[in-house]
């Protein structure tokens, strides 16, 4: 039986691959590396600006995003600027699946729980699952795993560019505005260095399909001070190296 019925509706998990509507539905081929870009303009200001070739215009309600081909390093990529939140990131990200990506590098900031500076990159070895996504990819559990590989070469690539990082639990929460100074606690204490909106809906949909999952985390805001939230500069500088460091690694995996 691939139905796995539960009281609680979040808990219900299908495992069967095909659904009534399926990811590979068009006819289109994407390079098999794909850079996931959670950094905005940056992503289609670099695309003008090197002249990339749009392979297919995404369409939501919200946004249409464009799809990019390019070669770096003499290899071909797949570059897509990611929409913020679990559920539109594993959209988007399910439909390049479907239609070739195979290995994935994202790229995007995370609020912090520790004290840990601004601008300082990360490497998630797993999130907790405190989103609604995940638990439509994978049996309920309380972390999604991310590619041992795809973090060996984030590692090397940055290590290669003099850059220190650190490896993490991260916490992947649906709830910008429900991150109380008691979860914030609790997370802490059970590990968790950063938070963000994504990564566990991405690893649990790229285990599924049986792709390799991997991001590179930047830090902007901070959240170690439960008594006081700091913006600081949202880790606006890590925009343009985060992408120029993703496409190093992309072109690695």
């Amino acid at each position: 039986m691939s139905l796995h019925k539960n009281q609680i509706p979040i808990l219900e998990y299908d495992d069967t691959q095909r659904a009534v509507i399926n990811h590979d539905r068009d006819v289109l081929t994407v390079p098999e590396r794909l850079v996931f870009a959670f950094l905005g303009d940056t992503v289609d200001t670099f695309a003008e600006e090197h002249r990339l070739e749009i392979l297919e215009v995404f369409e939501t309600i919200s946004r249409n995003t464009k799809i990019y081909r390019l070669i770096h390093q003499n290899t071909e990529l797949c570059l897509c600027r990611a929409p913020l939140g679990g559920a539109a990131a594993v959209q988007l990200l399910d439909f390049l699946i479907g239609h070739g990506v195979k290995k994935i590098i994202a790229v995007g900031s995370c609020g912090v729980l520790a004290s840990l500076p601004e601008n300082a990159f990360l490497i998630p070895e797993k999130a907790l699952r405190d989103e609604g996504a995940s638990y439509h990819y994978l049996p309920p559990a309380r972390y999604a795993e991310t590619s041992s590989h795809v973090r060996s070469i984030i590692a090397q690539v940055l290590t290669d560019n003099g850059l220190s990082f650190t490896e993490c639990t991260t916490w992947t929460t649906d709830g910008f505005f429900r991150e109380t100074a008691d979860l914030v606690a609790y997370r802490r204490e059970e590990g968790c260095l950063t938070v963000e909106m994504e990564c566990a809906s991405m690893a649990a949909c790229a285990a599924f399909r049986q792709v390799e999952f991997g991001q590179l985390l930047y830090t902007a805001d901070s959240l170690a001070d439960a008594a006081c939230h700091d913006p600081r500069g949202w880790g606006k500088d890590s925009l343009v190296p985060a992408l120029h460091l993703c496409l190093d690694i992309a072109a690695k995996l």
